[in-house]
């Protein structure tokens, strides 16, 4: 008992020392400094303009290489329009025409086999993506002062929505080898000779819609400073600055008909699951119930500053400043399905390296 009372006392009286020496510290106080205040706010509009480019989009499904599937029923037309074009005729191209000149519209199950498919394991999209566009919001500058020529500056402020703008068309390059057979009686199946298939599938024009996407953006930053001059003899004192910001971006909203595009192909991508590949190359909708998830990962930057402060006063003044922050995240996209998980993944990296404006007015206390 007698250890934990002098435990107690002996780290009662030390606490009482830091306390007591940390106020008479130069440095870390609530009092004020040296013909300085210790503590700065201001408030004024932050303008972002971000200045990164549209990242290249890379794009995969769960049909994997060469996976195979039956192709069961499907269009005439869908067919002829897709051959491969290098493919020389044979007897099942030849099949094909002979159903269309006798007017029949649909290549039955029974007949169309089956199919491997190739091309849309994964692949890139040249010329797409997704980049951030300008916007104007509240910003709070919050400061302390070390000494009277340097500060610890925390940068926030109103969480702005930020639109994304969408860059380029995002094809799916589906190639496939398909299998024909026929049902003969007494002999039974018979193999016809493949057919090739190519086909570039139009998945979503991200720039056809308007903003391919928002989020809110929340970028605090924490900033170490140095301001020129002094307290009471320059009014007019410039500064820089150097820290770090951390970006989180949530309520994430995919523009309504590029969602509704991005469904489509989780249909596709079930009909070939479910052995209906035919009814993918014909864009019917499937028994499966695609959704589509969005979400982009937090990320850390190096931002510097330059800026000035200009005094009205011992409290009020102004202040203006240009910052530069080299930052990038990056979004995926999804479509799932209950049954078959994800059906569809998209991934691409958003350059924002934003330059922000700031002008507002303070006071020091």
């Amino acid at each position: 008992m007698k250890n934990v009372v002098f435990y107690l006392a002996t780290s009662t009286t030390l606490l009482g020392l830091s306390g007591a020496a940390m106020a008479d510290s130069p440095y870390f106080s609530f009092k004020d400094g040296d013909g300085f205040k210790r503590f700065s706010v201001s408030m004024g509009a932050l303008y972002v303009k971000p200045t990164g480019n549209a990242q290249p989009i890379h794009a995969s499904t769960s049909v994997a290489k060469g996976e195979s599937a039956k192709v069961g029923d499907i269009s005439i037309d869908e067919v002829k329009n897709n051959l491969d074009p290098n493919m020389d005729p044979n007897l099942s191209t030849w099949f094909v025409d002979f159903l269309d000149k006798i007017g029949q519209n649909t290549l039955p199950g029974a007949l169309s086999g089956s199919a491997n498919i190739y091309g849309i394991d994964e692949w890139n999209n040249p010329n797409t993506g997704l980049e951030a566009d300008d916007v104007t919001t509240l910003g709070i500058m919050t400061n302390y002062f070390f000494t009277d020529n340097v500060s610890l500056e925390i940068k926030a402020g109103i969480p702005p929505k930020v639109d994304l703008i969408g860059k380029g068309k995002i094809y799916a390059p589906l190639s496939a080898s398909a299998h024909p057979s026929i049902d003969l009686p007494i002999i039974g199946d018979v193999n016809l000779p493949s057919i090739d298939l190519k086909k570039q599938i139009l998945i979503t024009d991200l720039a056809a819609h308007g903003n391919a996407a928002e989020a809110r953006a929340w970028t605090p930053a924490f900033e170490l400073q140095y301001h020129f001059g002094k307290t009471g003899v320059n009014k007019f004192r410039p500064y820089i600055g150097l820290g770090m910001m951390y970006a989180y971006f949530n309520e994430l909203k995919i523009n309504p008909a590029i969602e509704k595009d991005l469904i489509d192909a989780g249909h596709m991508i079930v009909n070939i699951k479910n052995g209906q590949a035919g009814a993918a190359l014909d864009g019917k909708p499937s028994s499966g119930n695609p959704r589509v998830k969005v979400k982009a990962s937090d990320a850390i930057a190096p931002v510097a500053t330059a800026g000035f402060t200009y005094d009205f006063n011992d409290r009020w003044f102004a202040v203006g400043s240009v910052s530069y922050a080299h930052l990038k995240t990056d979004t995926t996209i999804t479509v799932n399905d209950d049954k078959y998980g994800q059906l569809i993944s998209a991934k691409s990296d958003i350059e924002i390296n934003p330059i922000l404006g700031y002008a507002g007015v303070g006071y020091r206390f």
